[in-house]
């Protein structure tokens, strides 16, 4: 049988440089007929892409808008910021700075990261249940010299605590780290890849193991992750003053109140992740801005939005991300647009990752109050009528 599979061109040498790049545009251009002329055109030099892409050709540009200013009252995010958003969205950096406008007139966002987990989930297999009961007690009484091989494999990662699900002769386990300022995923495989490999050397029955048996839910939602957190958990809140809210957004908060337990009610009967608006639009453009992996928005976006109205006619209004993951260091962060941007924010480097959390917590609020808000005064779709179309 002949294979007539033509390979891209890669130089087992030296893959990223310009040449290179040039040989795969025309590589493409020769097969497909298209022109990557504006895929060519970059600021990113080829040698700083190793270790984030292979077989690089050049880049995809997304524009960047400038939202705010918000006032944040963080723990580590303080003062007013200025937002860098990238998106093709039209409407949507216009729209998150109207909502960073009302939080900040009420006297801003308090945001809080009340904890921090990453996970491995390797699931371990036996005869049967009882071997699998008295493995996981074996585990509880390793658990030090477990800890001990798995933080070995790392200078910041430090592993919390083993969790146990048995299901029939299967013990399905959590193992919980907090990573420092990157987002952990690699990190902790690594950690518990190690820790797995002693656990079968050491234990009499040698267990065989699948390093993810998939409560870990890598880049998909879950409900395990919203009760017990992955990334980080970060909570948003601000009490919303009715005269600003009727001032800004034409919309009091009585109105505001019904319309999120009416909402509510339609999440829960739609299996929603989140409850509120749009929690993933702010997240994924502070995403690409500022070199997050992007695809982390599959957890990140869930959360749960809960209100109140207040005797004085004021509106408690917070949002709880359960499963926020986003790096300071490491990953896409070190790249040239991606660093300028996390600058902006004083957000580039090591101890900034709680600092970025707490940001990226307050513009999610902002972006609902926006949003829920211009649906309720009818200024949804002529918003969008006006500034989201990209006619010729």
């Amino acid at each position: 049988m002949n294979d007539d599979r033509v390979p891209i061109p890669r130089d087992a040498q030296d893959d990223y440089t310009g040449p290179m790049a040039q040989r795969r545009r025309e590589f493409v251009a020769e097969r497909t007929g298209a022109s990557l002329e504006h895929v060519a055109h970059h600021s990113v030099l080829p040698s700083q892409v190793a270790g984030n892409v292979e077989n690089f050709l050049g880049v995809a540009q997304v524009p960047i808008g400038l939202a705010g200013p918000l006032r944040i009252l963080g723990e580590h995010a303080k003062g007013d910021f200025y937002v860098p958003l990238a998106t093709t969205e039209g409407t949507l950096v216009a729209s998150y700075s109207r909502g960073m406008r009302v939080l900040s007139e009420c006297g801003g966002v308090t945001v809080t990261v009340v904890k921090h987990s990453m996970q491995r989930a390797p699931v371990f297999r036996f005869r049967d249940a009882r071997e699998a009961r008295d493995f996981g007690q074996w585990l509880v009484e390793q658990f030090q010299a477990i800890k001990s091989v798995a933080e070995s494999t790392t200078r910041i990662g430090k592993l919390l605590d083993i969790e146990q699900y048995a299901l029939g002769n299967l013990l399905y386990t959590r193992f919980n780290y907090t990573t420092g300022d990157a987002a952990g995923q690699n990190m902790t495989g690594k950690a518990t890849w190690a820790a797995c490999e002693w656990i079968q050397a050491q234990h009499p029955l040698r267990p065989r193991y699948i390093l993810s048996g998939s409560m870990d839910t890598d880049k998909k939602h879950s409900a395990i992750n919203t009760l017990r957190t992955r990334g980080k958990r970060v909570i948003a809140e601000c009490t919303i003053r009715n005269e600003v809210i009727q001032r800004l957004m034409r919309v009091d908060t009585q109105t505001l109140f019904r319309a999120r337990q009416i909402s509510t009610a339609g999440s829960i009967m739609a299996g929603s992740a989140y409850n509120g608006p749009h929690a993933a639009n702010g997240i994924t453009a502070v995403f690409i801005a500022t070199g997050q992996d992007v695809a982390n928005v599959a957890e990140s976006h869930a959360g749960i939005t809960y209100a109140q109205l207040l005797d004085n006619g004021d509106y408690y209004w917070s949002v709880t991300l359960p499963s926020l993951i986003v790096a300071s260091y490491g990953g896409g962060t070190g790249l040239p647009t991606q660093r300028e941007c996390l600058e902006m924010l004083g957000c580039y480097g090591q101890g900034k990752a709680d600092r970025l959390a707490e940001i990226v917590g307050a513009v999610v609020l902002a972006g609902d109050v926006s949003l829920g808000s211009a649906v309720l005064a009818g200024d949804w779709v002529s918003s969008h009528d006006r500034l989201g179309r990209n006619r010729p």
